[in-house]
């Protein structure tokens, strides 16, 4: 508990830190809104003070890196210097996919002394997905997951969330992916041409989350999880099966298509939800504009006329600089259920994320932590960002992206 207290001390008056036992909720939102969380940390302030602390190692996983001279990003690559002056081991490993939108953060990487850079091309390891997850540890014993890339404009332009958890045991099994990606992305075995084989899909039971505590992570796909790491699809299903009265729900996208050409049905999250709805669960589903592409909003309309199911769609202005691409868009990607548990992670509700890409997802057992993200989804919803679903006879405009 000796990060969190320290936290409290040393957070900016303006924005205090939002803290239960081994968990810090951190916020990201646009610019020029009135989506502010005074009582929630900045991802901007929280990345580089958390850097700032290490003293052995900072381990880093992120889909990609977009740095941009006098933005928010700055302040955590300036610590990544500092950190890596004062002799900290620093390994940073970025999805193959996305190098060309990294070239400038991979440049800027490069100069850091020490600093170890691995690119891990997933598709070839699984066969399809990327990494998507976005997270770090620093010296084994505190981390942070959420929705943020490593981009200047995931903490100035878009709503994100995420958790610092500095909660021994999670701590250990967000090392513990990290050091098997690393490990996959081994630079001496790309240049002998060589990869494992991609795994076949139905070949055994995925692995259950430990669920003995008052938290744990789970991570996809499980077929490449370390050992003692649940499956997120599994126990997303599971958690969602086991809510009584309420699910609240913030997601970037819902779609129960995968991105493959053409599209395959992707029903696993979808079943779920309506299965809930069928015995009388509540759901408040908030999805962005970027959701709202044909065909998959005639599947969240179908799936909003059921019976204590809403959807609302959030639409952010553009910033007045003008447009920016991937920008002005609500990124988080999390669920309440029952006022009870927060289900916090990287995952979009999409095909291709829970079961081909990597991505991690935290589960916390704490109705405190719980609430504060529950007002954030009802501050969103009740906002004049977010409007009703349209029904299936009105069209949306193509989302700008």
């Amino acid at each position: 508990m000796r990060l969190l207290a320290f936290v409290v001390l040393a957070a900016a008056p303006a924005h205090a830190a939002f803290t239960v036992p081994g968990y810090e909720l951190v916020y990201s939102y646009p610019v020029e809104t009135t989506l502010n969380e005074p009582d929630m940390r900045l991802a901007q302030d929280v990345w580089p003070e958390m850097f700032d602390r290490a003293e052995k190692t900072i381990d880093i996983e992120q889909f990609y890196i977009a740095p941009s001279t006098g933005e928010p990003l700055e302040a955590s690559l300036q610590a990544l210097e500092r950190a890596a002056a004062r002799g900290v081991k620093i390994r940073f490993l970025l999805e193959k996919k996305f190098e060309k939108n990294s070239l400038d953060g991979i440049a800027r990487l490069e100069t850091i002394p020490g600093l170890e850079l691995r690119i891990l091309e997933w598709s070839r390891i699984q066969g399809s997905g990327i990494v998507h997850a976005k997270f770090f540890i620093v010296d084994s014993t505190r981390a942070f997951v959420g929705s943020m890339n490593f981009d200047w404009r995931s903490l100035k332009h878009i709503h994100e969330m995420g958790l610092a958890v500095d909660d021994a045991p999670v701590v250990r099994q967000v090392q513990s992916v990290f050091d098997h990606d690393w490990n996959e992305a081994d630079t001496k075995v790309y240049e002998k041409g060589f990869a494992p084989e991609p795994l076949t899909r139905g070949e055994a039971a995925s692995p259950e989350a430990d669920r003995s505590g008052r938290s744990y992570l789970v991570a996809s796909p499980w077929r490449r999880n370390p050992a003692g790491v649940g499956d997120s699809e599994s126990e997303l299903v599971r958690v969602i099966g086991e809510a009584r009265e309420e699910i609240l729900v913030q997601n970037m996208e819902y779609l129960p298509l995968t991105y493959a050409r053409p599209p395959r049905f992707y029903p696993v999250i979808d079943n779920a939800l309506r299965a809930a709805a069928v015995r009388g669960v509540k759901i408040k589903l908030l999805v962005s504009h970027w959701t709202t592409e044909e065909p998959g909003i005639k599947h969240l309309q179908s799936l909003a006329v059921l019976p204590g199911v809403s959807a609302r769609v959030i639409s952010i202005p553009e910033a007045g600089e003008g447009p920016i691409p991937f920008s002005r868009v609500a990124h988080s990607k999390y669920m309440v259920v029952d006022g009870k548990t927060l289900w916090l992670g990287t995952s979009n509700w999409r095909g291709g994320y829970y079961d081909d890409s990597r991505n991690l997802e935290l589960v916390v057992k704490d109705e405190a932590l719980a609430a504060r993200a529950a007002a954030v989804q009802k501050r969103l919803w009740d906002s004049a960002y977010a409007a009703p679903l349209q029904d299936a006879s009105k069209a949306y405009p193509k989302p700008r992206r």
